[in-house]
């Protein structure tokens, strides 16, 4: 894309017309991150709150050196929790090892379900075994996003230490816990989750059985080394 092309885009981000800005903005998708991050940050304080959150979520998939600061920023300091779950979830598409800090202080210091199931999720994406007790924290949380979000987050930090904990929740009447705990298992190689997958593949609902037999191809196929 030449710099015309550039210089049309921003002058849409400045449009009065929101759709005019959306529009701008999704344009940005293809462009280099070095030439999209700078356009992306005149919409990031928009007051379209959908407009915002497609930019902090470009903010996820762009990664450049000051990407990270400012997911940062708005995580600990906007005013809207809507906008706090988003750059707790595209700090989890970035996965930039150092949002473990500022991740785990949300979750454990947030008031709000949205941001602290956001945090959970974006925990299990770096794929930071430290985050383990804070995982375990809201699986018993009683709150069931927290749950199916620590679930599958400790599936991705491959947390064998949890498995007890989640196949705990192999009869939960909610079948996206059930489904989340498939896919978990899939991740945990050990004879417990072979056992409970069988189990899962047997469930009533159509997702969770397909779960469970893909999680089952997955823990045969590293058996096989393939």
């Amino acid at each position: 894309m030449n710099s015309m092309d550039l210089q049309e885009i921003s002058s849409h981000l400045d449009s009065e017309n929101a759709r005019d800005r959306m529009l701008a903005l999704a344009s940005l998708r293809n462009i280099p991150a070095d030439d999209a991050v700078p356009l992306i940050k005149k919409v990031l304080n928009d007051h379209h709150v959908a407009l915002r959150s497609m930019a902090i979520f470009s903010l996820g998939i762009k990664k450049t050196d000051e990407c990270y600061e400012l997911l940062v920023n708005l995580l600990r300091h906007d005013p809207d929790y809507g906008i706090r779950a988003d750059a707790a979830g595209a700090l989890g598409y970035l996965e930039d090892p150092r949002a473990f800090e500022p991740l785990s202080r949300a979750f454990l210091e947030e008031t709000d379900w949205l941001v602290r199931f956001s945090a959970a999720v974006s925990l299990g994406n770096l794929k930071n075994p430290q985050a383990y007790e804070i995982l375990i924290q809201a699986l018993y949380s009683g709150e069931v996003m927290l749950q199916q979000a620590a679930i599958a987050a400790l599936g991705e930090i491959e947390a064998l230490a949890a498995l007890d904990d989640i196949l705990n929740f192999a009869n939960s009447p909610d079948w996206l816990v059930r489904q989340r705990l498939a896919e978990a298992l899939g991740h945990l190689k050990h004879p417990k989750s072979q056992a409970a997958l069988g189990y899962l593949e047997k469930d009533s609902h159509p997702q969770v059985l397909e779960a469970a037999r893909l999680a089952q191809r997955r823990l045969s196929e590293d058996s096989q080394g393939v």
